[in-house]
């Protein structure tokens, strides 16, 4: 069984169990949850943020931090609130430096799974556009030519016409790097909020007999953001080893596969058939 931590904002602000998925002495990788923030919001300080609830238990002596006998605990990255998956911890200081090292150079090979609109024509590609903040709207990215160097690499593990299932790989460390660039490539990322189309997945898509119940809404099969950060392969700040961890696809993106692959077109044939771990 999965051991989880459990945390809560207080005040009724929210409560959420954290799967661990690799721990040891010096380092902590949870499976965060979509719509969770990691680090405080520069515009509202009381918005629920996993850093703040997980300093607070150890502050606390929360069972968590009891169990583990932890004093320190400080993220080596990050991921966007909407994204759900892999976030390396550290459980001391010197671990952190080495860490914050390896990520800063953008030395950790990273992986995510994205469902996409659209369906590209090649297995692989890749978009180097340079990116920096939106002048005027600075919680966003844009394409420029006095951006950063920015460079993600993409391949397709399935096509379900109309929706693909894509593998992405950013080789740096942009914000919102993996969304931005598979927008200028042609294939927003599902129920992106920031820079989607407008596209969501619906079971009146692909089944063909759907009928809705009366008066209810049909509800999106993506009701967030259709990103998962998969995979992650990094040395090991302390032995130098090697690191691999992997976070199964959450329930919601679980389910949205499984119905994608049984109601796929005749005429589309099942891409690689490479199997997805999925947290059931």
């Amino acid at each position: 069984m999965t051991p989880v931590i459990k945390l809560s904002a207080g005040g009724g602000r929210g409560f959420w169990e954290i799967p661990v998925v690799f721990e040891d002495a010096n380092v902590l990788v949870i499976d965060k949850p979509s719509g969770l923030l990691v680090s405080p919001d520069r515009y509202d300080k009381d918005r629920p943020n996993l850093m703040r609830m997980l300093l607070d238990g150890v502050a606390q002596s929360k069972p968590f931090a009891v169990e583990r006998k932890l004093d320190y605990i400080a993220n080596a990255h990050r991921i966007d609130f909407d994204t759900s998956g892999l976030l390396v911890l550290a459980k001391d200081k010197p671990t952190l430096v080495k860490l914050a090292e390896q990520f800063g150079n953008a030395s950790p090979k990273k992986t995510y799974l994205a469902l996409v609109s659209g369906t590209p024509t090649e297995d692989q590609f890749e978009c180097d556009l340079k990116l920096r903040h939106d002048v005027r709207n600075p919680a966003l990215m844009r394409w420029a030519r006095d951006g950063k160097k920015s460079l993600t690499r993409f391949e397709v593990v399935d096509r379900f016409g109309g929706v693909s299932l894509i593998e992405c790989r950013p080789v740096t460390g942009r914000t919102h790097q993996i969304r931005v660039h598979l927008k200028a490539s042609g294939f927003p990322i599902l129920a992106d909020p920031l820079y989607g189309d407008g596209a969501t997945l619906l079971l009146s898509q692909l089944k063909r007999r759907y009928r809705a119940k009366d008066d209810e809404e049909e509800r999106s099969l993506t009701p967030r953001l259709a990103l998962h950060a998969w995979k992650i392969e990094l040395v090991h700040p302390v032995t130098g080893e090697p690191l691999k961890v992997e976070a199964p696809l959450p329930r919601d993106l679980e389910v949205a596969l499984k119905l994608l692959r049984k109601h796929r077109p005749s005429s589309i044939a099942p891409s690689g058939g490479r199997r997805i771990p999925t947290a059931g």
